[in-house]
């Protein structure tokens, strides 16, 4: 079974945090899948305690989609390290990255709309 990680930033405002929580929830409840929001910094669960509950959970490949704009530091150095000491901590679980949000034809969509509520 593949459990989900929406892996973000994290902030020390804790309703941003909250927000990634419930994305991820809301992917849950739209996907029926297993999700777990996960953070590198300054919210919990880390990526670590994420994978953890999604394997509780009966999960044995994690993907880890990145809630990040583009691909920048983090998601170049930083997590392909962690993923790479997540799968050895438990065994070589079945661990992948998708690519960060960048590119996806929908963010044009919410630029759009963006400016489209500004104009009104």
């Amino acid at each position: 079974m593949t459990g989900f990680a929406v892996f973000a930033h994290g902030s020390r405002i804790e309703s941003a945090n909250e927000a990634v929580r419930a994305v991820a929830a809301r992917l849950a409840g739209a996907g029926g899948h297993l999700v777990e929001p996960a953070f590198l910094e300054l919210g919990e669960p880390d990526l670590a305690g994420a994978v953890e509950r999604l394997m509780m959970r009966g999960a044995t490949r994690i993907v880890v989609i990145p809630y990040f704009l583009t691909l920048g530091t983090h998601l170049h150095r930083d997590l392909p390290r962690l993923v790479a000491d997540i799968s050895d901590r438990h065994g070589g679980v079945a661990m992948e990255v998708t690519a960060p949000l960048d590119g996806h034809p929908a963010l044009l969509q919410i630029l759009l709309d963006r400016a489209k509520e500004a104009c009104v």
